[in-house]
């Protein structure tokens, strides 16, 4: 039997699937919950690589370029002040 990844057993994968169909529901929204967070900051933590001489603000707005494609950022937030290269 094959698992959804590959470095998982498919006996450790089936206990994983159990606990999280035991696991109760306000539980898991705190999991995803937290899995954005981390997402986000590992996002904005690129793009400050990428971009180190542009403001906390303007890496928000870069952000939100990702997330929200460009033209949808730029009518929510206004243009980008850091042309990026």
């Amino acid at each position: 039997m094959s698992t959804l990844s590959r470095d998982t057993s498919p006996e450790a994968e089936r206990i994983q699937i159990e606990l999280l169909r035991q696991m109760p529901s306000w539980r898991k929204m705190e999991l995803i919950n937290q899995l954005t967070l981390m997402w986000y900051d590992l996002a904005l933590t690129g793009l400050r690589h990428r971009h180190p001489e542009v403001s906390d603000e303007e890496l928000h707005r870069l952000l939100a370029d990702r997330m929200l494609g460009s033209d949808l950022a730029t009518q929510v937030y206004g243009p980008l002040r850091h042309e990026e290269k």
